[in-house]
């Protein structure tokens, strides 16, 4: 009983020091510095041989500048302990009164004690840099690695340099640290990923690449071609980080898996002929069948999307071969899906793309296999405008993969068919329990759909320009793109000044796009700026203008200012972060 007793009034005691505590550097916090030291001396007379709340009642002092009481305080202290630490805080306290001879006094001092104790080396450099001491931090922990070789403060030292803008030395001490602790080197590319950007002649870049280059030369360990290919994937040269990969799986053939994950980042930058590259390796190199085949689909999802339609036999018969070759098996399950899609909106056979896909459904599918194979169908169902069959297969990927992803896309695409159909008030109800999906992708489709229902179902009770609108927006998913522009041509001529316009203008650009026109899609953005510039589009306007600019129309200055637009007018824009950092780069400015 008596040790419960105990017990008790231990955690009690712990307890009411913690709150007390909380109090007063609440009170410090906010300024109010009286109060804060009358708290933090009980706390002190409580505990009387620790530090902890010295620090504090001596900073306390010197926010109320009474260096006098500081200084005497912690002169009591040293008498009895000349811990290294003590020294320091001695000796800031000097410098606060700009004695500066004093304050070095006392910092040599502290700095002598490593001489006879290496083990205070880390808390004599955390002391210093606590009072934005750096370079005598620095000089400790490099004596540290001095008087004992073994010990690794390379970390610390790159963190240092970091914050004093030392970025080369941060580089250099962070791959020397790597050098020892390989498995650092995830956590090196968060802390280099904040200095290098997109620019290659930035010089950061070009001093992390140096150093890379250097090592790779001089030790040609893993970890440097994996940082030189890391490097070279932030700066979207894909090409060189592929050669990278390459020699680092001659040296490790086991797994192809980088080489696919970069094929994906190429892919997903539309840097086709880079991927194709990739995933030709692949082919050639991977004893792996998922490997081989993803390779093959994504090849022939390359070759499909850069096609005019005389190449589709070819295309066709390519698929043909994979099959014979592999098997329309539960392996085949994504190529088989691609295909179909290749048949319904490239071909435009899409009846017999549902005959060759419910030849799938036949198969033995996990339930995500035949949830995959459903949405398909039912996309091209919706090509066909068969709507009500296609709600049919959404609702039962719904039903049967409940709060998954591909359910909330299942019930995305229940809302579009509806928007499609006409049927704008199911469609938004839809749409609205959307906005809150786990999928943010998912969430902002839905957003921007049940905008345009809501801000342009009112202006016309027969909602004719809508549903105009949406027979354009079905034709560009059924892939007929001629068709969906001249139909976007009527709604701009037939309902010119209304609300949807923009909207239609916004739409007909992507299209452009998509169709290589990029002066029609650069003449539409311009449009949607001089005449919408305070809705809702603006900023994609802007954008997506200026991405036009810097990508396609060799015109980087007029993309410069129109990602400042975004910069100085849309600081709520999804496009913000990126468009400041494109901006800067344009600039020229160093990134860090």
């Amino acid at each position: 009983m008596k040790k419960i007793v105990l017990l008790v009034m231990a955690l009690w005691t712990t307890l009411v020091f913690s709150q007390s505590e909380q109090l007063a550097d609440n009170y410090f916090k906010q300024g109010d510095f009286e109060k804060a030291l009358i708290i933090y001396q009980q706390l002190d007379e409580a505990k009387p041989g620790s530090t902890k709340y010295l620090y504090k009642i001596v900073e306390t002092y010197q926010q109320l500048e009474q260096y006098d009481k500081a200084g005497q305080m912690l002169s009591e202290r040293i008498s009895r302990s000349s811990f290294p630490t003590l020294l320091i805080e001695m000796g800031y306290n000097y410098q606060l009164q700009d004695s500066t001879a004093q304050a070095e006094h006392y910092y040599n001092q502290a700095i002598q004690k490593i001489e006879e104790r290496p083990i205070y080396v880390s808390s004599i450099a955390r002391k210093f840099e606590d009072h934005s001491l750096l370079d005598k931090a620095i000089m400790v922990y490099k004596r540290g690695i001095e008087l004992n070789p073994d010990q690794n403060y390379n970390i610390q030292l790159a963190r240092i340099y970091g914050e004093q803008g030392n970025v080369e030395q941060m580089f250099s001490n962070y791959i020397d640290y790597i050098e020892d602790k390989p498995e650092f080197i995830n956590n090196a590319k968060r802390a280099f990923s904040d200095f290098v950007s997109e620019n290659k002649d930035n010089e950061n870049n070009v001093h992390l690449k140096k150093l890379l280059l250097k090592k790779i030369q001089s030790n040609p360990d893993v970890y440097w071609y994996d940082l030189l290919s890391w490097l070279y994937v932030q700066e979207k040269d894909y090409a060189k980080s592929f050669t990278q990969e390459k020699a680092l799986y001659k040296r490790n053939p086991e797994s192809l898996d980088r080489i696919m994950e970069l094929a994906m980042v190429a892919l997903n930058e539309n840097d086709d002929e880079i991927a194709t590259d990739i995933f030709e390796y692949i082919l050639q190199n991977s004893q792996d069948i998922s490997s081989i085949l993803r390779a093959h689909q994504f090849l022939l999802e390359i070759e499909t999307t850069n096609a005019s339609s005389k190449d589709y036999n070819s295309i066709d018969a390519q698929y043909q071969n994979i099959f014979k070759e592999y098997g329309t098996y539960e392996q085949t399950v994504p190529l088989q899906i691609a295909y179909g899609n290749f048949l319904a909106f490239y071909k435009h056979e899409p009846e017999l793309a549902t005959k060759f896909l419910k030849q799938s459904l036949q198969l033995e599918l996990s339930d995500f296999q035949e949830a995959t194979v459903k949405l398909k169908l039912a996309d091209i169902l919706v090509y066909q405008e068969k709507f009500n069959e296609a709600l049919i297969f959404y609702s039962q990927i719904q039903a049967n993969l409940k709060n998954s992803t591909i359910s909330q896309e299942a019930r995305f695409k229940v809302a579009k068919t509806s928007y499609y159909k006409g049927d704008f008030e199911w469609a938004e109800s839809q749409l609205k329990i959307l906005k809150s999906s786990t999928s943010q992708l998912i969430a902002n489709d839905a957003l921007d759909l049940k905008l345009l229902i809501s801000d342009n179902k009112y202006e016309d009770s027969l909602h004719v320009a809508l549903k105009l609108y949406a027979k354009a927006d079905l034709m560009a998913f059924q892939n007929k793109t001629d068709e969906a522009i001249s139909l976007l041509d009527q709604v701009l001529t037939e309902h010119k000044g209304e609300s949807i316009e923009d909207q239609a203008l916004f739409k007909q650009a992507q299209l452009y796009e998509k169709k290589k026109q990029f002066e029609k899609a650069a003449n539409n953005y311009q449009l949607i700026i001089a005449n919408y510039r305070e809705d809702i589009l603006a900023d994609d306007a802007y954008y997506f203008l200026a991405e036009l600019y810097t990508n396609k129309l060799g015109q980087p200055e007029k993309a410069k200012e129109l990602y400042e637009k975004i910069i100085f007018n849309h600081e709520d824009s999804i496009y913000f972060v990126d468009a400041r950092k494109k901006f800067r780069m344009l600039r020229g400015d160093t990134i860090n």
